[in-house]
């Protein structure tokens, strides 16, 4: 089971936790949980106005073999508004390209934050990869 919370956070929020969402999906190929301003497709959904998430920002998909990898999806934008790091639990944080994906590690966690370019505003994904 792959279980996602995610927080919107504001520069004048830091540290809040209000607002937090919690998804989460069994551990079977072609699972899939996506985060975005699209609430028709995204099981977690950022406020609408926030334009540097696109509106399908994140895919989680479960492989055949029941593992999870995050894609950053590319948006209708040739150059995003938004940077993505992938934490995980021990390492520091690295950049997820845009279009591009990574794997999760099997009974692990981290998170990911997508981060506006424009202003203090970001949103956090943590993960937990239940083996």
């Amino acid at each position: 089971m792959l279980e996602l919370t995610m927080a919107s956070v504001s520069g004048t929020e830091a540290g809040a936790t209000a607002g937090m969402l919690m998804a989460d999906a069994p551990s079977e190929a072609g699972a899939v949980l996506r985060v975005g301003r699209d609430r028709s497709v995204c099981r977690l959904a950022t406020p609408e106005d926030w334009l540097f998430v696109s509106r399908v920002h994140l895919e989680f998909r479960c492989g055949p073999d029941g593992t999870w990898q995050v894609t950053w999806l590319r948006g209708s934008q040739p150059d995003p508004s938004s940077e993505v790091r992938l934490v995980l639990a021990g390492e520091p944080g690295r950049a997820l390209p845009y279009g591009g994906a990574a794997p999760l590690p099997r009974g692990g966690a981290g998170e990911i934050v997508v981060q506006d370019r424009t202003s203090p505003r970001s949103v956090n994904v943590g993960f937990y990869h239940e083996v």
